[in-house]
């Protein structure tokens, strides 16, 4: 990094330090040669969506590697979640329990549903959900506990199981973050009624959009392999009511199929990442990385850091300057949920742990296009940050002229 005064920083006017911008998102370009081979068998066999070759050998290969009975696949995470809820959701019962500090469109999901979300309190180290706030939670309302793993490790599931088993509540994992992860009691996947993952570019899996359910209930495999197919079994047998059109479609099967083929080698390479920002992440003051728990298989995928006091700006400020030289670090779940429903309803226990938290996070750049020299760009930029922040300070209010 060339800059040598404040005034250089992009967000007073600066050249960035990166011509491309460094994304949180994982982007992985499966191997073309890979995608066209696994292509060649639909075509053949045109066979193109209902069910086909490519969509099959991936759901066999999934339940393989995540230990499970059964895997289905869907056109995206969405209705793999949306419609394992609406088949487990106890009837008459109208909450469903989960944290407020998650993905930005899960109230939406619960809406569309016809459900009330019921937000419980995290754990302030692991920001995972907290056991027993989810147990403070259930209620004589509560259709399904919805599990949703954080981004960095996983939920205390096995206290979760024990908490659904005892209350006889329908148990839900939100998987998306986890897909490679592992706990004392195996791996993520084969927990709860049914676990859901998404193929989105920006997860570990890439199908360039789609998702999947993993379970080792066969009837529910059953009934959702129809619900996704408008509620059919057999040419014009409908068995299941509330089906929609949610398949996943041969090509994105394929994707997902050349990104599961090279998992090792991106582990490894997410790892190496890892590593590099927990060295320089080490030698600042006030950014603590969110580190992954070695003890049991992880993905190394994203990059989570607090910022606390000791760091000379806040949080959302450290995010503009950071943008500004096309680092595109982002806030880590904030808003929290509960803060930014208008119409919905929700229930909630006291949440002001997930407020004061929902501020102190950040999402740092991560994936297949940021290297270990990116990476090494991005702490120097932080550090010069840090050793200049009177300067910077002076000259804050010229950040909106450049925003």
């Amino acid at each position: 990094m060339n800059k040598k005064t404040s005034e250089e920083l992009a967000v007073f006017g600066g050249r960035p330090i990166f011509e491309e911008f460094k994304s949180t998102s994982n982007l992985l370009k499966p191997d073309v040669e890979k995608f066209l081979n696994y292509s060649k068998t639909f075509y053949a066999q045109k066979h193109y969506t209902n069910n086909g070759p490519n969509v099959r050998l991936l759901e066999s290969r999934l339940a393989s590697f995540h230990n499970t009975k059964h895997c289905v696949s869907f056109s995206s995470g969405f209705w793999a979640l949306a419609l394992v809820i609406k088949v487990l959701a106890k009837p008459g019962k109208t909450e469903v329990i989960l944290p407020s500090l998650t993905y930005r469109r899960m109230t939406d999901m619960i809406a569309w549903l016809g459900l009330t979300p019921h937000f419980c309190e995290v754990d302030e180290e692991t920001l995972a959900m907290c056991p027993s706030s989810v147990k403070s939670c259930v209620n004589e309302n509560t259709a399904v506990i919805l599990g949703v793993h954080p981004i960095v490790n996983c939920s205390d599931v096995e206290s979760l199981e024990l908490i659904a088993n005892e209350c006889e509540i329908p148990l839900v994992f939100d998987s998306v973050e986890s897909v490679y992860e592992s706990i004392d009691a195996g791996k993520i996947g084969a927990f709860g009624e049914a676990e859901c993952f998404s193929l989105h570019a920006c997860k570990l899996f890439n199908g360039f959009g789609g998702g999947y359910l993993t379970t080792n209930n066969s009837e529910l495999a059953k009934q959702l392999s129809s619900m996704r197919t408008f509620g059919f079994v057999g040419p014009d047998n409908i068995e299941y009511s509330h089906g929609v059109n949610a398949k996943l479609n041969e090509m994105h099967a394929c994707m997902a199929l050349a990104s599961l083929d090279d998992i090792d080698a991106q582990v490894a390479d997410n790892k190496a990442r890892y590593y590099q920002y927990r060295k320089g992440l080490a030698s600042l003051k006030g950014f603590s990385l969110l580190e992954f728990d070695e003890a049991f298989d992880s993905g190394f995928k994203n990059i989570v850091a607090r910022i606390s006091d000791a760091w000379p700006f806040s949080r959302d400020e450290t995010v503009r300057i950071l943008n500004a030289e096309r680092v595109l670090a982002r806030a880590h779940y904030d808003p929290p949920l509960h803060t930014k429903l208008n119409d919905n309803e929700y229930l909630a226990c006291d949440l002001s742990l997930t407020e004061s938290l929902a501020t102190q996070f950040i999402n740092l750049p991560c994936g297949q296009k940021v290297s270990c020299d990116d990476i090494e760009k991005i702490i120097d930029l932080l550090r010069f940050i840090e050793n200049n922040a009177d300067q910077i300070k002076q000259l804050m209010p010229r950040m909106t002229e450049h925003d």
